[in-house]
């Protein structure tokens, strides 16, 4: 049965202090998540028909905390928590993780456990994924390049055991083929860049793929997390800035010109 974990079992929040994977792939505290979601009208909370979706899930902040908010918004139409707990989880939140290892985290900071059919899930489903899913994607190598992602080829053509940061979402032609659904709120955090075999330490953006491609999936609201150095263009990001800058639906920026106003100790 369900009980009001989320106002009991949080406390200290392992998510505000748990460590970065790197400094292009960084977990979003509570507080930041938070205030990302008071952006939202708040009436979206308190419909049990609006689906989100995390595309880059880390630590599962960004779902958790949008469960914690419909679980309140939908106390009057579904006042058994049971009741409520199941529809939230199973028809309204849904995430894609960036690798294995942060599946099993958002998975656990959702269910409660790593795995979605597990005896301590709080919702049961009948897969492991649950609504959280992982694909070990592969890049699509072109001229020592990935066609999809900019990836350097002698940097990332791996074996099945090594991480090759090859995100599942940028990495397809149709994305909404991945849940075939239409999401009202796209929110998260994506990696920012990855090594694109250069001289030195180069990289290549990766974030302006994540944000391209969530557009094409048309959701109501858009709200993501990204380095602010398309304000600039270079690097690929020509194209990506002219776009932003005239896209007539773009309505509220926040610059943070000390990153470590909005991630504390991290060198981005």
């Amino acid at each position: 049965m369900a009980t009001n974990l989320y106002n009991t079992m949080y406390n200290p929040d392992v998510l505000s202090c748990i460590a970065n994977l790197s400094s292009d792939e960084v977990f979003t505290p509570p507080d930041i998540a938070n205030a990302m979601l008071d952006m939202l009208p708040q009436e979206l909370f308190e419909s049990p028909d609006t689906k989100f979706l995390d595309p880059a899930c880390k630590s599962g902040v960004f779902l958790r905390e949008i469960a914690k908010r419909l679980l309140k918004g939908l106390e009057q139409l579904y006042p058994d928590l049971q009741e409520r707990t199941e529809h939230i989880f199973k028809h309204q939140l849904y995430g894609i993780a960036i690798t294995e290892l942060t599946s099993h985290l958002t998975r656990r900071s959702l269910y409660c456990s790593k795995t979605a059919n597990g005896n301590y899930s709080v919702v049961h489903f009948n897969t492991i994924d649950g609504n959280v899913r992982f694909k070990n994607i592969k890049h699509m190598w072109q001229n020592g390049k990935c066609v999809y992602c900019g990836a350097s080829q002698n940097q990332y053509d791996r074996s099945d055991e090594l991480e090759t940061y090859a995100y599942e979402l940028i990495h397809m032609t149709n994305p909404e083929e991945v849940f075939k659904m239409k999401f009202d709120v796209i929110i998260g955090n994506p990696p920012y860049q990855l090594n694109d075999g250069g001289y030195g330490i180069s990289a290549i953006p990766i974030y302006d793929k994540f944000i391209e491609k969530a557009k094409m999936l048309q959701p109501r609201f858009l709200s993501m997390i990204v380095p602010a150095r398309w304000f600039a263009g270079g690097k690929g990001l020509d194209a990506f800035r002219d776009t932003m800058l005239h896209d007539t639906s773009l309505r509220i920026i926040h610059d943070y010109p000390n990153a470590d106003d909005c991630f504390n100790g991290v060198q981005i």
